[in-house]
Order: C-alpha cells, then sequence, then structure tokens
C-alpha cells in the first residue's frame, strides 16, 4: 500500500508533463474519424479545453494556440486567425502598457515630476498644479489607469513630508475644546511654511506654533484635510484630460480610431 502511495505521489508531481504528452496521442482519433477540417478543428478545441482546465501549461500559452495550430493544420489562414487576438489598435495599446512598464522599471515618472516640483515650489496650490502638469504630460503616452497608479504613491509621499500621516490629521480632526496643555501635547503637525525645513534646521527655530488653541488646530487640520483631498481628486482628472491628446492615451481613443475603419 506504501509503495502504491508514493507510486501515486510521485505522479501527481510530473502530472503536467503528463497530460502534455498524453493529450494530443489520445485526442489523435477525432483527426481521422470526422471531416478533415472539422475534426482538425475539434481536436485543437478540445486540447485547449483540456490544458485549459488542468493548467498544464500557463493560460496565455493555451489561449495562443490556434494562431498557429490552424495555419499549421490548414483550419484558418493566419492572417484570419491573428486578427481575431490583436487589431492594430490593440499593439498600440498593448505598446502603451509595455511603455508604462519601462518608465515604472526606470522611475522616469519620478524624475520628471520631482523636477517639475522643484521648479513650482513648496505651496499646496503649485504642487497640485505641478503634479497635474506630470500627470497630463505622462497620460498623453500611458493609459489612464497606468499613469494614476504611479503618481499617487507620489503625491502620497509629498503629503506626508508635508503634513505627517493621516493618522495625525485624522486625530487633529477629532480635537474638541480641550484645555491648551492637552491640545498641545496632541498636536503633532506645524503650518505647512514650517515643514519644508528639515529636522536639523527645526531645531534652531522656535516653536512658535505651540501656543495654538483648538479652534486654530481644528482650522488647520481642515486645511490639510482639503489639500489631501485636492491632491487625490486632481492626479485622475489630469490622467483624463491628458487622455484626450494621444491614441495611446486612453482606450477609448483606440475605441473610436477601430470604429472609424470600419
Amino acid at each position: 500500500m506504501e509503495a502504491v502511495l508514493s507510486f501515486a505521489k510521485k505522479l501527481w508531481c510530473v502530472k503536467r508533463f503528463i497530460i502534455l504528452i498524453v493529450t494530443p496521442v489520445l485526442l489523435l482519433p477525432l483527426l481521422f474519424a470526422l471531416p478533415l477540417r472539422e475534426g482538425k478543428c475539434l481536436y485543437v478545441v478540445l486540447l485547449m479545453a483540456v490544458f485549459w482546465c488542468t493548467e498544464a501549461l500557463p493560460l496565455a500559452v493555451t489561449a495562443l494556440f490556434p494562431v498557429f495550430l490552424f495555419p499549421l493544420l490548414g483550419v484558418l489562414p493566419s492572417n484570419k486567425v491573428c486578427p481575431q487576438y490583436f487589431l492594430d489598435t490593440n499593439f498600440l495599446f498593448l505598446s502603451g502598457l509595455v511603455m508604462a512598464s519601462a518608465i515604472e522599471e526606470w522611475n522616469l515618472h519620478r524624475r520628471i515630476a520631482l523636477r517639475i516640483l522643484l521648479i513650482m515650489g513648496v505651496k499646496p496650490a503649485w504642487l497640485i498644479l505641478g503634479i497635474m502638469l506630470t500627470t497630463s504630460f505622462l497620460s498623453m503616452w500611458l493609459s489612464n489607469t497606468a499613469t494614476t497608479a504611479m503618481m499617487l504613491p507620489i503625491a502620497h509621499a509629498i503629503l506626508i513630508s508635508l503634513f505627517g500621516d493621516l493618522d495625525t490629521l485624522k486625530e487633529n480632526c477629532k480635537i474638541k475644546d480641550k484645555p491648551t496643555g492637552e491640545s498641545q501635547r496632541k498636536m503633532h503637525t506645524v503650518p505647512t511654511e514650517m515643514q519644508i525645513l528639515t529636522l536639523e534646521e527645526r531645531e534652531g527655530v522656535p516653536d512658535k506654533f505651540e501656543s495654538l488653541t483648538p479652534a486654530e488646530i481644528r482650522k488647520e487640520a481642515e486645511y490639510q484635510k482639503n489639500v489631501w483631498k485636492g491632491f487625490l481628486i486632481a492626479i485622475p482628472y489630469s490622467a483624463s484630460i491628458g487622455g484626450t491628446a494621444t491614441l495611446t492615451g486612453t482606450a477609448p481613443n483606440l475605441l473610436l480610431v477601430g470604429s472609424l475603419k470600419k
């Protein structure tokens, strides 16, 4: 019994190789039992179904079987099979995704964003404008989704450096009328003009914000919350705006071109 179980375990470990070898052989009678063209087509379909259900091969590889099997077996020529997978507009969209992956790999989007932010300055309004210009420019060549996904971490890092984390912001937003000493202990953030200083620079600067009242703290927290909202809303909007400039900017542009050709 143990020998049988051991043998079964070994077969289970190599089940993919067994399926890859045995399935094409077992389906061979279909090529002779049915009319020539129909039998070949059914052979390819069943072969794909078995490989797809068992995942003997990656699903992407299995899905591409007709591209080379249909022309090889004479079912359909390649010029009729390939357009069912990719139109020229699909290839254009795919190239945009490849470009997005390359840009993210080499951090080109961060270099562009940091360069523009250095030019714009540190005021929140100018920072939002700089983020929007960067996002719009990148969205001209990449998909809106990819651009937004790349720019949101950059905006998040900028906001953290300006105001601290979201937990601190939520804590400041919940501050009620408390004694001055307690509000001072809860206060972890300072107004925007102080946030651009490094820790070493702040040591020599007198902390003139320690005497802020709870009302002023709530006002500052509300201001920070509005800046957070502005950043996070500006990025997807600017990606949508920049996406209208080129064909690769967004998928509806490619769909429009494909519809016009038809």
